[in-house]
């Protein structure tokens, strides 16, 4: 792909999410998800790859598909009150429709199948994007909505995080791990966006910059399995040190960042009188560190069997940039002294 060609899909896909994120018109929200997913999708099939291009044409159609439902039913809101803006849906029908198609888009659970496919047929760049920049204008045009039902959410929420962390224990696959970790970390969002908005909206932050992190991890390795993963003590030693907090800091292990959004969420909850989904939650986030701490064991406990050509590999002069790396995992590992300060921020 040239160069040309990328920065206007780049910039296209930028320009679709700002739009949706600005816009308080249905058909303007719509409109700016439409860009968003076609440009994405030539980036997807960049590789020319048959895996490529059917994660491609996979993510088209379910795109597609819940871009319909939501044009539908905001249609169908328009027709019954006359008004097309998104913070003020009354008709519970239409609001459910919006928030199932909305859930099919971030991949929530039960409408999650095709995440992890789509994810296992992409590079990890494009899977970066796919698993963090993706979900910010459907996250936002969730968290306009007023929901009539509450017990939706509690549900998408509840089965996500459940869905997320069963279906990930027994994979191999590095991409379809983070796809089912997508998943999980979203259901947490979902879980308390009715209660407390800025505290979703910092959640997800919170997942961009861990994430990110893992990501970058993995590309420098060039690494796509577990298997793999137990070669990298001899690529890249003191990057193999850091990978473990970056994991455990993904799974939600104090006292690393990625604690934080859970620590907050299980509060408000508890704050809420609702201990008992506060419980079931904790529960579940135990579920997603178990793979975390797979990959962890895969990658610092366990010696792949190397010759003396291949230790070597170390001692050679990286060409990568590791800037981006080198702040991504100061951020993932060292934010939680903070913690009090966001939230005054949060509750101004």
């Amino acid at each position: 792909m040239s160069p040309f060609t990328l920065i206007i899909l780049s910039f296209s896909l930028i320009l679709g999410t700002v739009i949706t994120m600005t816009s308080s018109h249905w058909l303007l929200a719509w409109m700016g998800l439409e860009i968003n997913t076609l440009a994405f999708i030539p980036l997807m099939a960049r590789n020319h790859h048959p895996r490529a291009v059917e994660a491609s044409t996979k993510y088209f159609l379910i795109q597609a598909t819940a871009a319909a439902m939501l044009l539908f039913a905001s249609a169908t809101e328009a027709w019954i009150t006359g008004g097309w803006q998104i913070s003020q849906l009354t008709d519970p029908f239409t609001t459910t429709i919006i928030t199932i198609a909305l859930a099919l888009k971030i991949g929530l659970a039960p409408a999650h199948a095709w995440m992890p496919e789509v994810m296992q047929g992409l590079d990890l760049p494009t899977g970066l994007i796919m698993a963090t920049w993706q979900k910010l204008a459907p996250f936002t045009l969730l968290i306009q909505i007023h929901q009539t039902d509450q017990n939706l959410l509690i549900f998408l929420g509840l089965t996500s995080m459940l869905v997320g962390g069963l279906a990930g224990l027994n994979q191999t696959q590095l991409r379809k791990i983070m796809a089912y970790s997508s998943i999980a970390h979203m259901g947490w969002l979902v879980l308390i966006m009715q209660f407390f908005q800025s505290m979703s909206f910092l959640a997800l932050l919170i997942y961009f910059v861990t994430t990110f992190s893992t990501f970058l991890v993995f590309k420098l390795n060039k690494a796509t399995s577990i298997n793999t993963l137990a070669t990298s003590w001899a690529k890249t030693p003191v990057l193999t040190a850091l990978t473990p907090l970056v994991l455990l800091s993904l799974g939600g292990l104090p006292p690393l960042t990625g604690f934080m959004p859970k620590w907050l969420i299980l509060q408000e909850l508890t704050k809420q009188e609702l201990a008992p989904l506060a419980t079931v939650a904790a529960l579940t986030a135990l579920l997603s560190l178990y793979f975390y701490l797979r990959l962890t064991y895969a990658m610092t406990l366990t010696m792949a069997p190397n010759n003396i050509t291949n230790t070597t590999c170390w001692r050679l002069l990286s060409t990568q940039n590791t800037l981006p790396i080198t702040i991504s995992i100061i951020a993932t590992l060292l934010l939680l002294p903070i913690a009090p300060a966001l939230v005054m921020v949060m509750n101004y």
